[in-house]
């Protein structure tokens, strides 16, 4: 199934499987309104921030097996974010294409790295011993952050380095995270005039 592109750097997509029904909405050229409800509350205020802090008005809806686990939604939820990112960048033309951020949130700092590559690649690290065993808010394992940036990225076919630079509270780990990762994909979404709207590649595509 392919995200649909009503007119500018808008998409949307619905994703149905056995296991959940997602539909995702974005405008990469928003203000941050964000309308959330994927039944894993964590996960909600993750990506509320994540599209406060990236400038993209996201709308979520999805409903799953959460009677069984969490993973599924939260997995195909961020399945269908890329898949809709991707269609929204169309051929990239005019963009930034890089941007990077290090983001505190209170004791925890984290640094991201974007690159719109059109080559999927995550390298994640320097999140504290045990941070993948936490159960943050009573359903979102810590395991479940690198799980989200993977699907994400290879959906959007974008390139993300994350790296946790420090951090006690698991909470604050995560939110560091998706608060780096958003500010780092505003600056690289972002038109760039002096591109005279050319794809930012030596190649010609992206």
């Amino acid at each position: 199934m392919s995200a649909e592109l009503p007119s500018g750097r808008r998409a949307r997509l619905e994703r149905t499987t056995s296991e959940s029904t997602v539909v995702v909405e974005l405008d990469l050229d928003g203000t941050g309104v964000a309308n959330i409800s994927t039944s894993v509350p964590f996960y909600d205020h993750m990506l509320t921030a994540l599209a406060k802090h990236s400038l993209i008005d996201l709308t979520v809806q999805a409903t799953g097996d959460t009677h069984i686990d969490v993973h599924h939604t939260v997995e195909d939820v961020a399945i269908t974010l890329g898949e809709v990112l991707r269609t929204a960048l169309g051929n990239k033309a005019g963009i930034r294409r890089f941007g990077q951020a290090t983001i505190p949130l209170d004791e925890a700092l984290a640094h991201a790295v974007v690159d719109i590559s059109g080559r999927p690649y995550l390298v994640h690290g320097g999140e504290p011993a045990g941070q993948e065993y936490h159960l943050i808010g009573g359903h979102f394992t810590g395991s479940l952050t690198r799980h989200v940036f993977e699907a994400l990225t290879l959906h959007a076919q974008i390139c993300l380095h994350m790296r946790v630079l420090g951090g006690r509270d698991p909470h604050h780990i995560v939110e560091a995270q998706f608060k780096a990762f958003a500010r780092a994909l505003r600056e690289a979404i972002e038109p760039d005039v002096r591109t005279g709207g050319a794809i930012p590649s030596t190649k010609g595509a992206l």
